[in-house]
């Protein structure tokens, strides 16, 4: 059974070619690492930080309750996932993958929630054919029907960015490719087409290229007569000094990509580094089981780690 068409890629790409926005409401199509935690990072005081970079906000709650024999526990079977080759050590990259995975947990949950409407075989994988028949059937059985949306045109793009997506180029997607599909911002091999795809919205003209009217309108509706918001001409300056970076008067995918997709600090490379430090025992580089077990209330929290903290704050009183 066909289902109705479903734009589920409109948050990232196609919606920026149909929706419309208030005229001094600036769009931003910067991507940027979205931060460990929201408290502060003071090992000082207490480890809150590096719990929820290590386990994501949500799960470091559930160990608040624990006693320490239980986290440990826990966290012995945690360690077990994180030590990818199965080589008994920890590395400083096996800890940087687990943190990335931890603080992007809600987009894997958002592919676990989708998972099922399109593996419609119940094989474990999602085809091509499965994810266009689900998304395009209308438009497939109707290629004819007219309602202001391009679908064939939307059909060969998420064609492309699924083989894209697809690794070994099967034309079929396991959960992970599934997951750079849905989700391209978050994988470096999909970097181009995540340009690719901006570049296509936002250049006008066809030439190829973003010029500074073709930026400026992207994020900034003209169509009403009034004057320009300040942050607007604000824009054109950082158009033509810093995004221009050949002072061609246009943008090329190499400067637009350093645009959408900046090379920002990497919050999660340098927590990787610090829990190695501070649990490195013999400085050898990399931690084994015991080695972070022996540190476990700086990787996760417990009744004890809360209990000393209450013991501090009582004092502060």
């Amino acid at each position: 059974m066909k289902m109705e068409i479903r734009p589920l890629l409109m948050c990232f790409a196609l919606c920026v070619v149909y929706a419309t926005s208030k005229p001094t409401e600036k769009k931003d199509r910067v991507q940027h690492d979205a931060l460990l935690s929201s408290k502060e990072h003071d090992d000082g005081t207490n480890f809150d930080y590096d719990h929820d970079a290590f386990l994501g906000e949500e799960e470091a709650k559930t160990f608040d309750d624990l006693t320490p024999e239980e986290s440990k526990n826990r966290l012995g079977k945690i360690v077990d996932k994180i030590d990818a080759d199965e080589d008994g050590f920890v590395t400083e990259a096996e800890l940087k993958a687990w943190i990335k995975k931890a603080q992007k947990k809600y987009i894997y949950d958002n592919v676990e929630r989708q998972w099922k409407d399109f593996d419609m075989n119940n094989d474990g994988m999602i085809s091509w054919d499965e994810y266009k028949n689900v998304t395009y059937g209308t438009y497939l059985d109707d290629p004819e029907s007219d309602d202001g949306y391009n679908y064939k045109q939307m059909m060969a793009r998420d064609e492309r960015r699924f083989t894209m997506a697809d690794g070994n180029g099967d034309h079929i997607a396991d959960k992970e490719e599934f997951t750079a599909f849905l989700h391209p911002e978050e994988y470096e091999h999909m970097k181009d087409i995540v340009v690719l795809e901006t570049m296509e919205d936002i250049d006008k003209n066809g030439d190829g290229f973003i010029d500074l009217e073709e930026y400026i309108g992207d994020m900034y509706n003209h169509e009403d007569e009034m004057d320009e918001p300040g942050w607007v001409a604000t824009e054109r300056e950082q158009f033509s000094e810093f995004r221009d970076k050949n002072k061609d008067g246009k943008m090329d995918k190499e400067e637009t990509m350093d645009w959408i997709l900046p090379a920002d600090y990497d919050h999660a490379e340098a927590e990787a580094k610090h829990l190695v430090y501070e649990s490195d025992t013999n400085k050898d580089g990399k931690l084994t089981k015991e080695e972070i077990l022996n540190k476990y209330d700086l990787f996760v929290g417990s009744q004890a780690t809360d209990f000393g903290e209450a013991l501090v704050r009582h004092d502060e009183f």
